[in-house]
């Protein structure tokens, strides 16, 4: 047997005794928040590194990218301490409470087209009486003897 058939054998064992069972998965993912003492502690650790393997080493023990260390160098040069706290969320709403939301927006489109179509109505109503008296005039002009 050579050494790549038992690394093979090896790693495929290992495999399969990874996957026995049934994996447990959360419902849903949840975001890493990361607080402003935290993120100013990876800065100064990235920068003081040397090595350009010792800086990737740093990230991939945390789980990080690139674009976290310049997003939180650029707001830690701006001054802006506040800027590596986490951003705040809006509240979760339930699904019930953006149903209501969404059918009060429809209402009021549908009060304010309501609006319009009687206006646009009153209009027409006018419009129509005047033509009308228009029409009356003509004919008792063409009535009169000249």
């Amino acid at each position: 047997m050579t050494l790549t058939t038992l690394t093979t054998l090896t790693m495929e064992r290992a495999h399969h005794a990874a996957m026995d069972g049934d994996p447990t998965l959360p419902e849903r993912p949840v975001r890493r928040t990361f607080g402003a003492g935290y993120k100013l502690d990876i800065l100064a650790e990235y920068e003081a590194a040397a090595e350009g393997g010792s800086k990737g080493a740093i990230l991939r023990r945390e789980g990080l990218y690139t674009s976290h260390i310049s997003e939180w160098r650029r707001a830690r040069d701006a001054g802006a301490l506040a800027g590596l706290a986490p951003r705040p969320r809006a509240p979760a709403v339930s699904p019930e409470q953006r149903e209501l939301v969404r059918t009060r927006r429809r209402a009021e489109r549908a009060e304010a087209g309501l609006a319009k179509a009687r206006l646009v109505i009153d209009i027409q109503g006018k419009a129509s009486e005047l033509l009308g008296r228009l029409l009356a005039e003509s004919d008792q002009d063409e009535r009169q003897p000249r």
